[in-house]
């Protein structure tokens, strides 16, 4: 009977002993990626992971086969990295969790030994270690074991919010997955160096708090606050201490700057529509002096993303088309304040909701009427604008120097947008090349020879930039075919043309281009009678042409055409040229 009962109890500590042992190791657990025939692909693919990730280790399986795989983690932990790092196309689709009973020996990192590390987040993972604190560092406001067990309580989307806050402080670069692995581990060590406190790679209640305060200290000021716009049918955090509620014109809802950050703006943009709403919208919003020419644009089938900048602003809009209704936002901050502009586009991205409801269309109370202003916002509006004239059939332009200089960007009619190919300052030309083949109604034929003295001329232009939207003429007379100091390449005009028809054609009886109308000179203590202008003439114009390889009609500027002939003419081959900054 005794032996019976011994042989039991024998069998029972071995049973136990066994189950102790079964849960230890269920307990360190790893992401398995992939597995090499080849210990010198297994290298190179670990390489490309560590790129991306950290806590990426090699393991021979035996059998020729070499493993790659994340780890040590605990079980809860490692299935937040499988599907953090799957949705994030980071990893194989078919990775999957491991034991670490699969592995032998360890190839990758030099020197490692994972299999036998506890799982690095774990809270019971590894006896306190009572460390000499150099000399220096603030005391610590919890032990080891303490700071582990808080850290055990906090929910995976605080640990996530904990990973993100390292990652703003530049100490964590890896996928924000809320598993506190190696890398995690070591970037809390190292802000803990960093911030003078003991490195142990825990964080205490009072460091966390520390780390949230730094996270949280450039938006001191700013009153972040939860707003509910029923209107609109959107809530979002909206920084009330830089921007407060000032108009709503439809389809926006406008917070314009209390003064403490200057140019800071946030638009609440709702309405409803459809796919061809959505595109309109994305058109228009480009016109605004808000979304500066420079920078992101996205636009896909359900939403844009639009981001401007320049040197005075930053502006990100995002829209999204959802259930027939169009929502989004626009943050408008100053530029050169961009962590904190980053911080709080954040906050609203992450905030923005959806509520029933969408602006009324007949929502608005602006009484502003201004052809510059679209729903009480800037139109944005060329710097400059000039006039230029088609010289080939595949749109080729054309134009004085002037018209392009410093340009972010130089458009053809406002909506082609066009390269400079050429500039000649000292002729005051420029050759502009539009980025998509264009149809001209008309092309220049250009003039050998100048006209006889006196003789009847006209310019074709934009006088006034482009407000009456078509090309005037002006009339006058030739009155020499050169400049006043004996320049060859230029002749001398009676007329008095506005700046906006800078650039424009200058035309004989016939309609043959015998010129290009220069900019009325500024400054040199002079001052020209209003009715002497200069332009510079077709034979230096077809030199400079043919330098860049184009072949440009001529004539020899015979015949006479009726004046609403030649306005007609004119009209077909004149352009406006805008520039943009």
């Amino acid at each position: 009977m005794l032996r019976v009962f011994l042989s039991l109890f024998a069998t029972l500590i071995f049973c136990v002993s066994a189950a102790f042992a079964q849960t230890a190791s269920e307990d360190v657990v790893f992401v398995q990626l992939e597995a090499q025939p080849s210990l010198t692909v297994a290298e190179q693919r670990i390489r490309s992971y560590s790129d991306r990730m950290q806590d990426v280790n090699g393991f021979s399986l035996g059998g020729g086969w070499y493993a790659i795989a994340l780890g040590p983690y605990r079980r809860a932990d490692a299935e937040s990295v499988l599907r953090v790092y799957r949705s994030e196309g980071l990893i194989p689709l078919d990775a999957y969790i491991s034991g670490s009973d699969a592995y032998r020996s360890q190839f990758w990192p030099v020197g490692a030994n994972a299999l036998n590390d506890q799982p690095a987040s774990s809270p019971e993972a590894a006896p306190e270690v009572e460390s000499v604190v150099p000399a220096g560092p603030r005391p610590s406001d919890e032990t080891v074991r303490e700071a582990r067990a808080s850290e055990a309580r906090l929910t995976r989307a605080e640990r996530m919010e904990l990973q993100s806050w390292l990652k703003w402080a530049g100490f964590y670069g890896a996928a924000i997955d809320g598993a506190f692995g190696r890398g995690t581990r070591g970037s809390m060590a190292a802000w803990q160096r960093a911030n003078n406190f003991e490195e142990t790679g825990v964080l205490t209640t009072l460091q966390r708090d520390t780390l949230r305060n730094q996270f949280f200290a450039v938006l001191e000021g700013m009153n972040l606050q939860l707003v509910t716009d029923l209107d609109a049918g959107i809530e979002m955090q909206i920084p009330l201490g830089a921007v407060r509620k000032t108009i709503t014109e439809y389809p926006f809802v406008q917070y314009d700057t209390t003064g403490s950050v200057p140019a800071a703006k946030v638009l609440l943009i709702s309405q409803e529509g459809n796919q061809s709403t959505l595109f309109g919208l994305y058109d228009i919003m480009q016109t605004l002096e808000i979304v500066p020419l420079e920078g992101r644009r996205e636009r896909k089938d359900r939403g844009f993303i639009l981001i401007g900048e320049n040197s005075k602003i930053v502006s990100h809009t995002e829209v999204v088309l959802k259930d027939g209704e169009v929502k989004g936002f626009t943050l408008v901050w100053p530029a050169g304040d961009e962590e904190r502009r980053t911080r709080i586009l954040g906050e609203m991205q992450n905030s923005l909701t959806r509520i029933d409801g969408s602006l009324d269309p007949a929502a608005g109370n602006n009484p502003a009427q201004d052809i510059d202003l679209l729903a009480g916002l800037q139109v944005r509006r060329p710097s400059l604008s000039r006039s230029g004239f088609f010289i080939d059939r595949t749109g080729r332009v054309v134009t004085t120097a002037e018209a392009v200089r410093g340009c972010t960007k130089v458009t053809l009619e406002g909506d082609y947008d066009a390269d400079v190919t050429s500039v000649d300052e000292a002729l005051g030309i420029a050759i502009l090349t539009p980025s998509t083949a264009l149809a001209p109604i008309s092309v220049a034929t250009l003039r050998r020879g100048a006209p006889r003295l006196q003789s009847d001329i006209a310019v074709s232009g934009y006088s006034y930039e482009g407000q009456l939207g078509a090309p005037t003429m002006t009339f006058g007379q030739l009155a020499d075919v050169k400049g006043l100091g004996g320049e060859q390449e230029l002749a001398r005009l009676a007329l008095a043309p506005q700046p906006g028809d800078a650039g424009g054609p200058v035309f004989d009886a016939g309609g043959s281009v015998f010129g290009m109308l220069l900019p009325r000179a500024n400054g040199g203590g002079q001052q020209l009678p209003g009715q002497v202008s200069f332009a510079v003439n077709a034979d230096a114009i077809r030199a400079l042409l043919e330098q860049e390889g184009i072949r440009a009609a001529t004539s020899e500027g015979a015949g006479l055409m009726a004046p609403e002939d030649l306005t007609r003419h004119a009209s077909g081959m004149t352009v406006l040229v805008s520039c943009w900054q």
